[in-house]
C-alpha cells in the first residue's frame, strides 16, 4: 500500500471526510425511510458503514488519529447496546491492526536508530510482517543471542502527523462525539495532545518500560517484557505471547471457568493499577485492551508504556479519603474534602449531594464485597453524567479536576470502561483499601 498521508492539507481532507460521509449516508438513510424503508435495517446499515470509515480513516492516517481511535475504543462501552456492535468490530479491529509500513521504510528507520549494521544485531528479522502499535508498528524477531523479541518501530513522520491530526480533530469535535456519545471528546483531545509529544520519544518509553519491569520482576500474577535495546525511535524487547483480552469482550463466558478467570483478570489489572504508584513510583496511563495479554503461564502482560504518569510520592492521600467518604455516603464531610482540595469552588452553586450522586461510578463498586462491572452499568453511568441539561450534567461542569488528581482518575475511568466491557467481578473495595494511601483513616 501507500504510505500514510503526510502533508497537513491531506491529512485533513481525509479527517474531513469522517463527519461529510456520516452526513451523506444520513441523508441518505432519511431518503430510504421516506421511501418506505425499514428503520432498523436502515439504521443498523448506516452504524455498520460509519464504522467502517472511521477504521479506515484512522487506521490509514495512523498518527494522532489513529491514537484517537485506540483511546475512542475504551469509551466503546457507554455506546448504547443497539448501536454497539459496528462500532465494537470497528474500534477493536483499530486497536489491533493497520496498514502497514513499507519494508524499505522499516529497514530505513532501523538503519538511522541502530546504524547501518543492524541486520548483525537480530538472528531473524521480518520486515514485512508486522502489527501496530499506535505511532508505529511491531515486528517479531529474534536478536543475536537467540532471544525472541518485539521490535517498535516508530513511523516516519509520526512528529509532525499527530499535532496536525490533534488539531483537526479538535475541529470537528462536535461531530465526532456521535462515535461514543459518553465521552468527552474535546477533553480527551487535550488531554492526548499533552501525552503524545511524550510518546514520540522512546528512549524515555523504554526507560519506563525498564522502571515497571524491574520493580514487577518477582510479581507471581504480572509480567513485564523487558527491554534488550533502545534508541528515540526503535525498542526492543522481549516477546510476549498471549491473548489479548479483546477476546473476552463483547461475549458472554463461555462456562463458570471462564467467567472465574474474567474474575482473576479483572481484579489482577485493578491490583496491578492502584498498586504501582506505591511500588513503581509510575502509572500506566494507556488502559486499552490491547495493551494486556493473558499469557501462557497464566500471568497478566502488559505492554507499552509510553504514556505513564509519574506519582513519586504515591497516590495522593487525599484521594482515598475522598473515595471512603462517598463509598460510606456522608456527603458533607466529603464537600468539605473536596472543597479543600479544589474539586468544588466556594461559589459553586451545587449541593452535597448532587455530587454524591454525580461521582457514583467511581463510589459504587466500593461499597460492596466483589462489584460487577459490566455494560449496563457503564452505560448508565456515561448517560447520566453527559445528558445535556441533566442535574449531574450541571453538576459535572460546576466542578475542577485539580492537575495532581486529573490523570489518575482519568485512567480509573478507562480500565473501569475496559473490564466492564469484558464482564466481570472484582473486590474494588479491598484492593483500595490496601493500595490507596487514606482510604482507612476512618476505619
Amino acid at each position: 500500500m501507500t504510505d500514510p498521508p503526510k502533508r497537513a492539507i491531506q491529512r485533513t481532507a481525509r479527517l474531513g471526510s469522517l463527519p461529510v460521509g456520516f452526513a451523506g449516508r444520513a441523508a441518505a438513510g432519511w431518503a430510504k425511510r421516506l421511501t418506505g424503508g425499514d428503520r432498523d435495517e436502515i439504521a443498523a446499515d448506516l452504524a455498520i458503514r460509519n464504522a467502517d470509515q472511521i477504521f479506515a480513516v484512522l487506521g490509514e492516517l495512523k498518527g494522532g488519529a489513529m491514537k484517537f481511535g485506540q483511546a475512542l475504543s475504551v469509551y466503546e462501552a457507554m455506546i448504547p447496546t443497539e448501536l454497539a456492535e459496528p462500532y465494537q468490530d470497528a474500534l477493536i479491529k483499530l486497536q489491533a491492526n493497520a496498514p502497514k509500513m513499507p519494508a524499505k521504510d522499516v529497514q530505513r528507520v532501523l538503519a538511522e536508530q541502530l546504524g547501518r549494521n543492524w541486520p548483525r544485531r537480530f538472528a531473524e528479522f521480518d520486515a514485512e510482517e508486522a502489527s501496530a502499535a499506535s505511532i508505529g508498528q511491531v515486528h517479531r524477531a529474534v536478536w543475536h543471542d537467540g532471544r525472541e523479541v518485539a521490535v517498535k518501530v516508530q513511523y516516519p513522520g509520526a512528529d509532525q502527523a499527530l499535532m496536525s491530526d490533534l488539531r483537526t480533530l479538535q475541529r470537528f469535535a462536535k461531530l465526532l462525539q456521535m462515535i461514543v456519545p459518553g465521552a468527552d471528546v474535546r477533553a480527551l483531545l487535550n488531554e492526548l495532545q499533552d501525552r503524545m509529544i511524550e510518546e514520540l520519544d522512546y528512549s524515555a518509553e523504554a526507560d519506563s518500560q525498564r522502571t515497571f519491569a524491574a520493580a514487577l520482576e518477582d510479581d507471581p500474577k504480572v509480567r513485564i517484557p523487558k527491554v534488550v535495546a533502545s534508541a528515540p525511535k526503535v525498542i526492543i524487547s522481549e516477546w510476549m505471547p498471549g491473548r489479548p483480552l479483546s477476546e473476552f469482550a463483547h461475549r458472554p463466558a463461555a462456562d463458570a471457568e471462564e467467567q472465574k478467570l474474567r474474575d482473576w483478570i479483572a481484579e489482577t489489572v485493578m491490583e496491578l493499577h492502584f498498586s504501582s504508584p506505591a511500588r513503581v513510583g509510575l502509572l500506566h496511563s494507556d488502559p486499552h485492551h490491547g495493551n494486556f495479554r493473558l499469557l501462557p503461564d497464566g500471568r497478566l502482560g502488559m505492554i507499552d508504556f509510553g504514556a505513564v504518569t509519574r506519582l513519586p510520592d504515591g497516590i495522593p492521600r487525599p484521594l482515598g479519603r475522598i473515595l471512603r467518604l462517598a463509598a460510606d455516603e456522608r456527603a458533607d464531610e466529603m464537600m468539605d474534602l473536596l472543597r479543600a482540595e479544589g474539586f468544588v469552588g466556594l461559589e459553586d452553586k451545587v449541593t452535597a449531594e448532587d455530587v454524591m450522586r454525580y461521582i457514583g461510578a467511581l463510589a459504587n463498586p466500593l461499597r460492596e464485597e466483589t462489584f460487577h462491572y459490566n455494560r449496563g452499568f457503564m452505560q448508565a453511568e456515561g448517560g447520566r453524567v453527559t445528558a445535556p441539561g441533566s442535574v449531574d450534567f450541571r453538576t459535572g461542569r460546576a466542578m475542577s479536576l485539580p492537575p495532581q488528581y486529573l490523570m489518575f482518575l482519568r485512567v480509573v475511568v478507562g480500565w473501569m470502561s475496559m473490564l466492564a466491557q469484558i464482564d466481570c467481578w472484582a473486590p474494588s473495595r479491598r484492593i483500595v483499601a490496601e493500595w490507596v494511601p487514606g482510604f482507612t483513616d476512618y476505619d
